[in-house]
């Protein structure tokens, strides 16, 4: 479920980073003259003004083999208002990418991104491959959007890991913020979603598609869907595969213990930490989730594997979850069960993924089938988790452009 990264490039720009990082967003605040409401923009910062041959560079570095369009792109960092998983008041961040000269209006382009525990990570502050993809579809013509998530980015607090619906609440916030800052230069949104993510983002990227169609977005319709290497079915292939070795066992220690950290922390899986954590990893996981700490920081304090990591206790119930966990996972899987999009839908997995099981996409096509859904099972062939987004965001844009001229 991790994000892909630009490698050397992102790491010499940790310190640029972390400076941006360190300032406080602004905080939620409303006075008797003006009431505060979701998807607010409190501040809007420019970070890039790419020609189009700069924005196909800037595409390729990340990793993705496509060419821009005619135009260049201008590209915003927002701050805006949104709400916890509790549903009080906080603020989160995301970029809002905009087609330099674009004539018309713009159909929409959200991208969610994959698992990051660094907050300096994320889209709107690290110039990455998750920066990157709204900016190559605004090179085509699309608003691209891409939230950072709660606790990421320059939004305050921890970052609730794995939560659908706070996934979905600060990413459908972001659309009416970046509703209106679009119209301030100019732009007019025309209100067709194209939804799509990776990774942890593709679940997500199934719940915002979720949420629109219900209507929870406003003046947003979902027009297409393209979900890519996302753990859709965490109780039937995720926790399996990384129990019996399919996933890579530093990795699958990775995410249990992000994961695991991050639920407790919303519905309490154990009162303390040593009930789910061997020692000394009860002591010293929980304080590197605090999205201050970077993959490698992380990376040198876990475990090789979730059983040297994992109590035995804890493992027998990550194998037959009950109680809270039980609640979390069905929660997290109903991403595919419990509707049936009315939009044209893709599923883009690889087999040789070690991050995230192939069998969650063959879980998720085989539920939205039964919901006489057909959602076809793009297999990009036999490679990892990041170059999975790699092979898959070509065949994206261009069938999410193909989509966009038809309507």
């Amino acid at each position: 479920m991790r994000s892909t990264k630009l490698g050397a490039r992102v790491l010499a720009l940790t310190a640029a980073v972390a400076m941006a990082c360190g300032m406080a967003a602004p905080a939620f605040a409303a006075t008797a003259h003006t009431t505060a409401r979701r998807g607010d923009v409190v501040s809007v910062t420019p970070i890039e003004h790419l020609t189009a041959a700069q924005t196909t560079a800037y595409a390729r570095e990340a990793g993705f083999a496509v060419a821009a369009g005619r135009d260049g792109v201008d590209a915003y960092r927002i701050v805006y208002r949104t709400v916890t998983p509790q549903g009080r008041p906080t603020t989160a961040s995301g970029v809002l990418a905009l087609p330099r000269g674009a004539k018309g209006a713009l159909p929409t382009l959200e991208y969610t991104h994959g698992t990051m525990p660094y907050r300096g990570d994320a889209p709107s502050v690290s110039d990455g491959p998750d920066r990157a993809v709204p900016l190559m579809f605004a090179g085509r013509g699309f608003a691209g959007v891409a939230p950072d998530y709660l606790g990421l980015g320059v939004g305050p607090g921890e970052h609730p890991y794995m939560d659908v619906a706070s996934e979905t609440t600060a990413s459908v916030d972001l659309l009416r913020a970046a509703r209106t800052v679009a119209a301030r230069h100019g732009e007019h949104l025309d209100g067709r979603l194209f939804a799509t993510g990776f990774s942890q983002g593709g679940a997500a990227a199934m719940g915002v598609g979720r949420a629109v169609q219900r209507g929870e977005a406003p003046g947003f319709r979902l027009a297409g869907l393209a979900p890519v290497s996302g753990p859709y079915d965490v109780g039937g292939q995720e926790l399996p595969a990384a129990l019996d070795g399919r996933l890579a066992p530093p990795t699958a220690a990775f995410y249990l213990a992000y994961v695991l950290t991050a639920w407790n922390r919303l519905h309490p899986l154990y009162h303390s930490p040593s009930e789910a954590f061997r020692a000394p990893y009860d002591r010293t996981l929980a304080p590197l989730f605090d999205g201050n700490h970077t993959d490698e920081q992380i990376g040198v304090a876990l475990a090789p594997s979730p059983q040297a990591m994992l109590t035995p206790k804890f493992l027998a119930l990550l194998k037959h979850p009950t109680g809270a966990l039980a609640s979390m996972v069905n929660t997290a899987d109903r991403v595919c069960t419990d509707w049936a999009p009315h939009v044209p839908i893709h599923l883009y997995a690889a087999t040789r993924d070690t991050d995230v099981a192939f069998g969650n996409a063959i879980s998720c096509d085989a539920s939205l089938r039964a919901h006489g859904v057909n959602a076809p099972l793009v297999n990009v062939g036999p490679v990892d988790h990041p170059h999975s987004a790699f092979r898959a965001y070509p065949q994206i844009l261009g069938w999410f452009g193909t989509l966009a001229a038809q309507h």
